[in-house]
């Protein structure tokens, strides 16, 4: 029987140390992972299951309290939890509540390896976790791809990816972005935001090796201002420049890191919004970025849908999701909030 601990591996809890966290799920107080241990097991054995507690425990939850969890449940039915959990539940609530297992920097790994292993390359997945982490969520999500899966994330972009597209993602992955720093150095802007104007819109083609470098070794605030300063130099900002410049996997990820650099929480948002209210709702989605952010900024992310929407993020899963599965991401957004 595998033990709980080679799935849950590690606590890792430097998650974008220098973005400032605003999670849904915080730690739970009185928390005893004895009761809830015993709790689920109650509930695993119920006739039909009784998924409502097994949510309602492991959505108020933490990783580090659900890893907790895990191990009391070994202790108590010498089986391990996720292989139950696997047995108990089923389709998009039984994606959720694994990926839960999982630390943040574990989901994203596997998320990666998702995207890359077997026949194809699920590209949609690839970009968004690889340009939308920060430096120090890369830096986590490198080692603990090694350790669950014995293999260098580098070396696995570069077999699944080719061209430009290849050089981008594997320049984010080398983790080279300065750190910010308190002092603002315009003549730097300026120079980068030139350079940015003069390797695309200013000249036939794209000297695309230029844009890369910049987008992937400066720090995000001096970033934003570039951006600013960009606008003085080129009729288009830089969202319609990349629109215009590069096509296909090299585009979409562009847009993704300028988005991020940009407002990361609206980026998200905007991707919660297309994902639920589009044709046939991709729950992938859906699920990938509420599980994934919400120990990091899910609450900044409901706060930037309602303002970009007019609508909060949960009356929209109320409206087109339905089932366990609503249940479940409700609990992880958490009530609604009122200013």
């Amino acid at each position: 029987m595998a033990m709980v601990s080679e799935f849950l591996g590690q606590l890792c809890l430097n998650v974008g140390a220098n973005e400032p966290k605003h999670p849904t799920v915080v730690p739970a107080t009185d928390f005893n992972p004895d009761t809830d241990a015993a709790r689920i097991e109650t509930a695993i054995k119920t006739k039909g299951v009784d998924e409502q507690t097994i949510i309602d425990i492991l959505t108020k939850r933490t990783y580090s309290q659900r890893r907790d969890i895990a191990f009391a449940y070994e202790r108590r039915a010498k089986k391990d939890l996720i292989s139950a959990l696997k047995g108990a539940l089923s389709g998009s609530l039984e994606a959720v509540i694994l990926g839960l297992m999982k630390s943040t920097s574990q989901y994203d790994a596997s998320l990666i390896r998702g995207s890359i292993k077997g026949a194809g390359t699920d590209e949609e997945t690839l970009i968004e976790v690889l340009c939308s982490r920060s430096n120090e969520e890369l830096v986590d999500i490198k080692k603990v791809y090694k350790e669950l899966f014995k293999k260098d994330l580098e070396k696995d972009v570069a077999g699944d990816t080719s061209g430009n597209f290849a050089k981008l993602l594997l320049a984010l992955v080398e983790t080279n972005r300065a750190a910010p720093i308190a002092v603002v150095d315009y003549d730097k802007i300026d120079l980068d935001a030139r350079a940015l104007y003069e390797a695309g819109v200013k000249i036939k083609g794209t000297d695309v090796p230029t844009w890369i470098s910049i987008m992937s070794e400066r720090s995000v605030p001096h970033l934003q201002k570039v951006f600013q300063r960009y606008k003085s130099y080129s009729p288009y900002d830089m969202q319609e420049s990349i629109a215009k410049e590069v096509k296909g996997d090299l585009q979409k990820s562009f847009l993704v890191l300028v988005e991020c650099f940009e407002n990361k929480q609206l980026y998200f948002a905007k991707r919660l919004n297309e994902a639920m209210k589009s044709k046939g709702a991709k729950e992938k989605i859906v699920t990938r970025i509420i599980v994934s952010r919400c120990e990091v900024d899910l609450k900044k992310i409901c706060s930037e849908y309602k303002t970009s929407t007019g609508e909060s993020l949960q009356k929209t899963i109320l409206e087109h999701t339905k089932g366990d599965y609503q249940k479940v991401l409700l609990g992880l957004c958490g009530p609604e909030q009122y200013k």
